[in-house]
């Protein structure tokens, strides 16, 4: 039989808030039982009302701060603590970057049970309208009688009602309400889930994702729409392989690396950075951390589209890419000829797999660069000292496994030299990291 969910409580609570959890979340002790209570900082008194009651520990969510912590700031946003895309945005800029770089710092010693040799200096960019990419949820909402766009709501499965989000590109970012109202005049407005972004530097893309083709006079619609506020629009009726842009709409998509002479094209639905300045700055870390020589090979796993591969064929003598998704490998391979590099070459292979009869195994490199998905990059470790590999560059989207893994590193005989945090996601709690291991010979550790 299943345990049947005790409603919370209607009074309202006062405490002291005495931690700031991973989440970004306030964390206090009633009755010695744990509280989460969103919107408050750590070191503040606060009244919140509980949100939900669970077994092991409690949710809540502000009411009035009584004292406020010195690094609290009003949030830009106004729909900022409905809307779920952001956590942070009552956290001063440089509060926020101290709290991420905290927790990389217990994560390692905690799960990895490593602390770098030296910490990285912060890397920082523009903190408002920075993202790139975004998935926005789309429904109309019969009560209210007119379609939303944005976000879900914090700890919910609604759409927040948003007019504005002071986070994505500006192109789309302050636009929201005009894109709902022509979504909201659609024939096939409750066939409309989600609508994704894509920004490149020179054009934004959104694609619909429509449950049914979309009539002449809907396409009329969106054609004038995208005619007045300078965007490409795109429909998807089934998988990826069914993005087509609406007539006339075709763009190509692209981002540059200007110190570099470097220009990447991708699709609409290709992963890339969310945060074009934060990579520009990004890739010059790597750069600069690895010291590649001239004569050296370089592996880089997890390649994407080339993001980091045609930075580092620029330096080295030969560079080898690898990555899981084939249409992403195309792109690499034609990025690198349209930037006029002939010292690279990709392979697609499931990098969380086996990777035998691989024929980059039989290859050998003194440098790598791994930048996995969430998951991290467990399976292919224990390769990289057997092809050679004397210093490593991990970007790492997940601090968790970033830990897991530099365990494991150094269990195959490399120290972790340096580490930092990269705030890919301003004003969130996600914590985007770069961590530099060298072989333990090179630091003279035999």
């Amino acid at each position: 039989m299943s345990r049947k969910r005790q409603s919370p409580p209607t009074e309202v609570v006062e405490a002291d808030i005495t931690a700031l959890t991973h989440e970004g979340r306030g964390l206090t002790h009633i009755d010695g039982k744990t509280v989460f209570v969103d919107g408050a900082l750590a070191g503040e008194r606060v009244r919140y009302r509980y949100t939900r009651i669970q077994r092991h520990f409690d949710e809540a969510t502000v009411v009035e701060v009584l004292r406020a912590a010195p690094e609290r700031v009003t949030p830009q946003c106004p729909h900022f603590g409905l809307c779920g895309g952001c956590s942070l945005q009552h956290l001063h800029a440089g509060a926020q970057i101290a709290v991420k770089q905290a927790s990389l710092a217990d994560l390692l010693t905690r799960i990895g049970k490593v602390t770098p040799s030296a910490w990285l200096p912060p890397v920082v960019a523009e903190s408002w309208g920075y993202r790139r990419k975004a998935r926005l949820g789309v429904r109309y909402v019969h009560k209210k009688g007119r379609t939303l766009v944005g976000f879900r709501e914090r700890h919910s499965g609604f759409l927040a009602d948003l007019s504005t989000c002071a986070v994505l590109h500006p192109s789309i970012g302050t636009r929201l309400t005009a894109l709902a109202a022509t979504l909201d005049q659609l024939s096939i407005r409750e066939q409309v889930p989600q609508v994704e972004i894509a920004v490149g530097d020179a054009a934004t893309v959104l694609v619909l994702r429509v449950m049914q083709p979309l009539s002449a006079a809907d396409e009329h619609l969106l054609l004038a729409l995208a005619a007045e506020e300078q965007w490409r629009l795109y429909v998807q009726e089934g998988g990826v392989e069914t993005i087509r842009p609406l007539p006339g709409q075709a763009v190509d998509l692209y981002y540059q690396f200007p110190h570099l002479g470097l220009q990447l094209a991708f699709l609409p639905h290709d992963f890339t950075q969310v945060n074009g300045a934060l990579n520009q700055l990004m890739v010059a870390q790597a750069l600069e951390l690895l010291a590649i020589q001239p004569h050296e090979a370089v592996l880089d796993l997890f390649c994407g589209l080339g993001n980091f591969t045609l930075p580092l064929a620029q330096q080295a003598a030969r560079v080898i890419g690898v990555e899981g998704d084939a249409g992403l490998v195309a792109r690499a391979q034609a990025n690198a000829a349209h930037n006029q590099l002939d010292n690279v070459t990709f392979y697609a292979a499931n990098l969380d797999g086996s990777l035998e009869h691989q024929p980059w195994l039989q290859e050998r490199f003194t440098v790598a660069l791994l930048d996995p998905p969430r998951s991290g990059a467990q399976a292919v470790l224990e390769v990289l000292p057997r092809l050679g590999v004397e210093r490593i560059v991990y970007v790492s989207c997940n601090p968790a496994t970033l830990a897991r893994d530099a365990a494991q590193l150094v269990s195959l005989g490399y120290r972790l030299h340096a580490a930092g945090v990269m705030d890919m996601f301003p004003h969130t709690a996600h914590v985007e990291s770069m961590a530099l291991f060298y072989r333990a010979h090179e630091l003279g550790c035999d």
